[in-house]
């Protein structure tokens, strides 16, 4: 398999042999790559992203083998066609990229911060990247919660239904008209809570990259694949310990939610009353099948960016890459 990354070399000044600085800064950098990560993740599994709200969403019934395949058959035959499937990709898309962005721009700057404070030479721990994550994950999930709501409502409703909004801005609006500030961040106590999924995962990522690549002689040398499975088993893993959450957050986010339920604990309540354990599970198959291949894409594009980026501020010169 060949190395996702070229070794690490040290460029010097042709002048006097002083090593030179990154063309760019580390905080944009890790912004760009958390961006472009989010925006391929996003185009390719949106459709299951619809469907794993409509089937968390959906208090009538208990869950039932086959609910997948007659929601996607009823969004296309009802909602306009295959494009239906799309319905609700600006928000989504916004979300991911921009929530990627500064996940990756909150999360690498608090390692760095974390790696002064411990000292020259010394490895973030598992209690360290765990903070990272928590911090990065709440800040970001505050930055980008109302963008989640007006996704959510996008993904309940076709663009046929008469309160189907025709924008985000529109959506952004009408909830902020009906509900005010209050509506904005609804779900985001449920979202803070699954700020442990991302803890969880980058806890494991970071360990298994760190085990792998004193394995293998060094991070640089790690090759896709391997960022491949490292990247989808934490996924996988952090997505069996927290994924109750998820459908908690829809039901918070969505249209009627201030009519059905009074808070958390009311949906909570409700929603284990009426449907049972397994509905905190509703939609975790679709979920799963498109998180992991996402993840995998994610991850990816931002180890591969944080490498090949600056190089196209370097005028065809190799710099540095120093990795954790």
């Amino acid at each position: 398999m060949p190395r996702a990354f070229p070794p690490v070399t040290a460029n010097v000044d042709g002048t006097n042999g002083a090593p030179r600085s990154p063309p760019i800064s580390a905080s944009l950098l890790e912004s760009v790559a958390g961006f472009s990560a989010g925006v391929v993740s996003c185009l390719a599994a949106h459709p299951l992203d619809l469907l794993k709200n409509r089937l968390q969403l959906n208090t009538a019934t208990r869950s039932q083998l086959g609910d997948s395949f007659r929601i996607l058959r009823n969004v296309v035959r009802d909602e306009g066609g295959v494009k239906a499937l799309y319905r609700g990709l600006w928000p989504n898309l916004l979300g991911n990229s921009l929530g990627w962005g500064l996940y990756f721009l909150f999360y690498g700057n608090l390692k760095d911060a974390l790696k002064r404070r411990k000292g020259q030479g010394e490895h973030l721990g598992s209690a360290e990247f765990f903070s990272a994550s928590i911090v990065a994950g709440l800040s970001t999930g505050f930055c980008t919660n109302p963008i989640w709501v007006v996704k959510t409502r996008m993904l309940e409703k076709g663009a046929n239904h008469p309160a189907a909004y025709k924008t985000m801005r529109a959506g952004l609006a009408h909830v902020y008209t009906t509900r005010g500030l209050k509506g904005l961040w609804a779900g985001f106590v449920p979202s803070s809570l699954g700020v442990l999924h991302g803890a969880v995962q980058f806890s494991i990522y970071e360990n298994m990259k760190k085990r792998r690549g004193g394995q293998v002689g060094g991070q640089e040398k790690l090759s896709n694949w391997e960022y491949m499975y490292m990247s989808g088993g934490s996924k996988l893993l952090a997505g069996a310990i927290t994924y109750p959450y998820q459908p908690i957050r829809a039901r918070m986010q969505q249209y009627e939610a201030a009519s059905r339920y009074s808070g958390l604990w009311d949906v909570l309540r409700k929603t284990y009353r009426n449907e049972g354990l397994l509905a905190f599970y509703k939609g975790v198959v679709p979920n799963t099948l498109r998180v992991i291949p996402t993840t995998v894409v994610t991850f990816l594009v931002y180890e591969n960016t944080k490498i090949y980026l600056p190089r196209l501020f370097a005028d065809d010169e190799h710099y540095a890459h120093d990795e954790d």
